[in-house]
């Protein structure tokens, strides 16, 4: 399952916000240097979609706010 996530570094709080089925924002409290915020975002989404983390891989965004994942399904 693809989803799309909107990622929003150095916030305040952690969490995760679902805007519709396949499109989440992400708040994390870490900044976005050497992928720190790439790796928060992967364990939030973990937790959220109650999977192990090397399930979720990241498609496309590496270095930019907009990114898709690949959720693998069992």
């Amino acid at each position: 399952m693809l989803i799309k996530v909107k990622v929003f570094p150095g916030e305040k709080r952690e969490e995760i916000i679902e805007k519709e089925k396949d499109s989440f924002e992400v708040k994390v409290k870490v900044k976005p240097e050497r992928g720190e915020a790439n790796k928060k975002v992967l364990e939030l989404l973990s937790l959220h979609f109650k999977t192990p983390k090397n399930r979720i891989r990241m498609v496309k965004g590496g270095k930019q706010r907009n990114k898709i994942y690949d959720i693998i399904e069992k």
